[in-house]
């Protein structure tokens, strides 16, 4: 294996489990691979190759020795900077938390470890998992953003430094940074993840997730990760979706319905991107017809930024108040936009939220899956925005699986992606339906 970086996770495990690769090895060429591009991507704020390696090692001996591994046995994962990490500090991507090192591990951090990863390190986060940039570049093109705010999470797996990361979305910061980077990105169904020890926005939309470069690699750290947390009160009693299995057995799978939905953002799309999304829809023929969604999702974004900036002034108040200094122009607009808004103005937005959520129920009845873009356009060319996070609101707010694939190319020749979005709970067709779709792009050559 003359350059194991590059190995999917799927693959990366099975050749551990199977000896003719050590987890040592592979933590070693990831972080070659770092070295090599770091200083231009800067996808990472925290690495500590000492804990690296001990990890690895410490997994190459218990395997050795007979131990049985986890399905994630050696592979190493980078975690975005707003989890805590008990030996690396969290730093939220801000000023104001230089340094801060937790006593415990997050929820999910705690489940990787028990599944055979490797933290490999911390990956760059906006300020606080909003939109005010770090460091990161597109891997793709250094001139353009890798979006936000999973910015270092996507550019990481993008760019073959790590085969795994967790990112997390409140808007869409997984998919938009996905569709940006040419990274398979996935938010699972709203409490699937636990969030416990996680830095929290707005409880009512904040998704835990996951990039990888294969579907197979998102089920494979779906299951590790699925698991019931008492400690997140909005957790699914039952969050696994046994996606390995269901992939497995859907492997000769083809969808029957499928559903190409403009959303009410459409006019915010670029014209290259509309017409690379109607083109590659007509393409599928007969399989896939057009769903317009009713009037009442016509103010979904303007509910969202409703609540999520109610939660942010309540979230953030201390900090405005008496640290104003230490946050972002971008992030203080947002507090001020939240302040004034009354409870009733609040609650009202959430009731809308909550129906437009048991309206997909209904809608999707009929479809496998539904395809609509992940950006409104390749990532712009201005490393001071992480983009439009418009076609991601929708189905952040109803709580529904989405993936994005990376199926198209804008007019510059930079990624664009397709967003597969399945009803609450069928994760499993969310990532059926988008290794068809990869399987389709590669049959086509």
């Amino acid at each position: 294996m003359n350059e194991p970086h590059k190995l999917t996770a799927t693959e990366a495990a099975a050749a551990i489990r199977s000896g003719d690769l050590s987890s040592e090895t592979l933590v070693r060429a990831c972080l070659e691979r770092i070295a090599a591009r770091e200083a231009e991507v800067g996808a990472w704020i925290h690495l500590d190759e000492s804990i690296a390696f001990a990890q690895a090692r410490a997994l190459d001996e218990a395997l050795a020795a007979g131990e049985t591994p986890g399905p994630l046995h050696g592979v190493p994962v980078g975690i975005k900077d707003i989890y805590d990490t008990a030996d690396m500090p969290t730093q939220l991507g801000s000023p104001l938390y230089q340094g801060r090192q937790p006593d415990r591990d997050s929820g999910v951090v705690e489940l990787l470890k028990q599944a055979g990863a490797v933290i490999l390190g911390k990956t760059v986060t906006t300020e606080f998992a909003l939109n005010h940039p770090g460091k990161t570049r597109n891997p793709q093109d250094l001139t353009r953003t890798p979006g936000g705010s999973s910015s270092g999470s996507a550019a990481a797996v993008a760019d073959d430094m790590v085969p795994l990361s967790v990112g997390s979305q409140t808007v869409g910061s997984m998919i938009r940074p996905g569709s940006f980077c040419g990274a398979f990105a996935y938010k699972p169904t709203f409490g699937s993840i636990t969030r416990r020890g996680m830095k929290l926005l707005c409880r009512r939309l904040d998704h835990v997730g996951v990039y990888a470069r294969a579907v197979e690699d998102l089920a494979l750290v779906g299951d590790a990760i699925m698991i019931n947390d008492t400690q997140d009160d909005d957790m699914l009693a039952h969050p696994g979706h046994n996606l390995v299995a269901g992939l497995e057995k859907l492997d000769q799978y083809s969808p029957k319905r499928l559903a190409f939905v403009r959303s009410p953002v459409w006019d915010q799309a670029d014209e290259d991107a509309k017409r690379a999304y109607e083109e590659y829809a007509r393409g599928l023929g007969d399989i896939i017809g057009e769903l317009d969604l009713p009037p009442e999702f016509d103010r979904a974004l303007e509910d969202h930024h409703v609540i999520l900036n109610s939660h942010l002034a309540a979230v953030f108040r201390r900090e405005y108040e008496e640290t104003p200094g230490q946050l972002s122009d971008k992030l203080k607009a947002r507090i001020a936009l939240g302040i004034p808004l009354a409870a009733s103005v609040l609650v009202e937005a959430t009731d809308r939220a909550d129906e437009r959520r048991r309206m997909l129920d209904r809608l999707f009845a009929d479809y496998d899956a539904v395809l609509t873009p992940a950006a409104p356009g390749e990532a712009p060319a201005d490393l001071t925005t992480t983009g439009n996070a418009a076609f991601n609101a929708i189905w952040t707010q109803c709580g529904v699986p989405a993936v994005s694939v990376p199926l198209l190319e804008g007019a510059n020749g930079m990624p664009l992606g397709v967003q597969v979005v399945a009803p609450r709970s069928r994760d499993a067709n969310a990532l059926a339906v988008s290794r068809w779709l990869w399987r389709m792009k590669k049959s086509d050559g």
